[in-house]
């Protein structure tokens, strides 16, 4: 008779025979994706501090993101206009303008190039601007599933925010290339990026989220639970990290906690991929078992052995 442990290993296989491997994983959470948060974060940038643009230029710069946030396809043609018309280092502003707009439309190539572009026109004692962008650039790579250029892009991004001293920024960008490296199958490679992305951006929950993925897909059941439950404290209600938790969890034989996490991701993300894929492991699962009679009976007798 198949353990619980067993039965979920064979959804997990069965899953994984029915997607792409170098994309998905067998637990439903794409390892190697794009993160478009990280896309944002870099381009809101500009509003604090990294890219450095003139006062003037930072207002022009604002307004053309908004527009790329409500409006990408007017946003690529006013960028387009302010790269023909600027010089020097604020060709670059616009280029992460235009690179922003093609993102909102997943023109992932043309976003890509944008962003090289721009970290070309970025002066090079500005590593920060220079670092943010390349990122932006191999994120773009990630999202379409360019790994080989995703990797090239994050490691110039990697150098770049080195040289800047950008300790953060480098564990963010660990991040993507640990994407890039299981994409291309490189495993312990993402795994030695992971470890610094831990040490250097340790409040990432992307960080341990994936670590704990990576640990599990090697059979490293206790290590993964370790960092899942970091990841977890970090970001209780990412639909990712539940899902995962409960594969662990499953996995382990722990099925009750499985039960929970499936739940929750059912719970708090309805209508995504994720609670999608809970609602599959929770039928697998099945209810959770119930006393029976004789168990029932059992119990009592033991309690009257005890008075």
């Amino acid at each position: 008779m198949e353990t619980l442990p067993d039965m979920i290993a064979a959804l997990l296989l069965s899953l994984l025979a029915q997607s792409s491997s170098d994309a998905v994983d067998a637990s439903g959470f794409r390892f190697p994706t794009t993160r478009p948060q990280t896309i944002q974060r870099q381009a809101e940038a500009p509003r604090t501090i990294g890219i450095r643009p003139a006062p003037a230029e930072q207002d022009r710069l604002v307004t053309c993101l908004d527009q790329a946030n409500s409006d990408p396809s007017g946003a690529a043609l006013t960028a387009n206009g302010w790269i023909l018309e600027a010089s020097g280092s604020e060709r670059a502003s616009a280029g992460q303008c235009l690179g922003m707009a093609y993102s909102r439309q997943a023109k992932w190539q043309a976003a890509e190039d944008a962003f090289l572009a721009a970290r070309t026109d970025t002066p090079a004692d500005n590593p920060t601007g220079r670092a943010r962008l390349a990122a932006m650039a191999g994120n773009s790579a990630l999202a379409d599933a360019r790994y080989e250029n995703a990797l090239a892009d994050l490691d110039m991004a990697a150098f770049d925010a080195a040289n800047a001293k950008e300790v953060q920024l480098g564990g963010e960008i660990e991040i993507d290339r640990a994407r890039a490296l299981v994409a291309l199958g490189r495993g312990g490679e993402g795994g030695a990026a992971l470890e610094k992305a831990r040490r250097d951006a340790p409040r990432d929950s992307d960080a341990w989220l994936l670590s704990a993925t990576l640990a599990r897909r090697d059979g490293d059941l206790t290590t993964a639970q370790s960092y899942i439950s970091t990841a977890a404290g970090l970001a209780p209600t990412d639909p990712q990290i539940g899902l995962e938790a409960g594969v662990i969890a499953a996995l382990s034989g722990k099925d009750d906690a499985a039960r929970k996490s499936f739940q929750s991701v059912v719970l708090l993300s309805p209508g995504t991929p994720e609670a999608g894929t809970a609602k599959t492991y929770l039928a697998q699962l099945g209810p959770a078992p119930t006393d029976t009679p004789a168990d029932t009976e059992a119990d009592a007798a033991t309690k009257d052995s005890t008075r």
